[in-house]
């Protein structure tokens, strides 16, 4: 039996976030928590430690997480 370990950059969990957010699946004022609902649970130990290893807990908002959105026209 072989295991393959996925990394997780804080960026690639960024573009999922907003891929979420973009389809409307999530807002930005839950708790980054609400994602492990998204990710396989085999995944999401290696997702929560990278935000933790950047200072993010799972009760901050998703909008913390993701930062402000630039809209092309405004």
């Amino acid at each position: 039996m072989t295991y393959t370990t996925v990394q997780y950059s804080l960026d690639v969990i960024k573009d999922e976030v907003r891929n979420l957010l973009h389809k409307g699946m999530i807002s930005r004022q839950q708790p980054i928590y609400t994602l492990c609902q998204y990710i396989p649970a085999r995944e999401w130990a290696c997702i929560e430690y990278e935000l933790e290893a950047f200072n993010f807990l799972l009760r901050d908002r998703i909008g913390d997480l993701v930062g402000c959105e630039k809209w092309d026209n405004d």
